[in-house]
């Protein structure tokens, strides 16, 4: 018998909230700048140049996130939503709710 599925229309509402928050944090991250604006003597070079990596190594997992929620609310329009990219089998109920975005069952993540 077949699990019950999510409230998918929570779960867009989940999504884009999710979608939104995430742009935000790209858009703040973005405005910070890269730094080109310090003053030179302003501070350690080295310390600037690690904060540059720190915050593109933070700007690059946003994006992954946000990427997964894209292709979250594909797969919703799609009619596949909830279901293993991997094997198949429908995603468990408590795995959606947890993580909407996931794209794998358990067994795959």
């Amino acid at each position: 018998e077949a699990m019950p599925q999510p409230d998918l229309t929570r779960v867009r509402d989940q999504l884009e909230s999710e979608r939104a928050d995430l742009t935000r944090q790209l858009d703040e991250l973005s405005s910070v700048g890269t730094g080109d604006d310090l003053d030179e003597n302003f501070a350690d070079s080295a310390q600037v140049a690690a904060e540059q990596v720190e915050t593109r190594t933070l700007a690059a997992q946003l994006q992954d996130q946000l990427d997964d929620v894209d292709a979250a609310l594909a797969r919703i329009d799609g009619g596949t939503y909830g279901t293993c990219e991997e094997c198949g089998k429908e995603i468990a109920a408590p795995r959606l709710e947890a993580m909407p975005s996931t794209r794998f069952c358990i067994d795959h993540a």
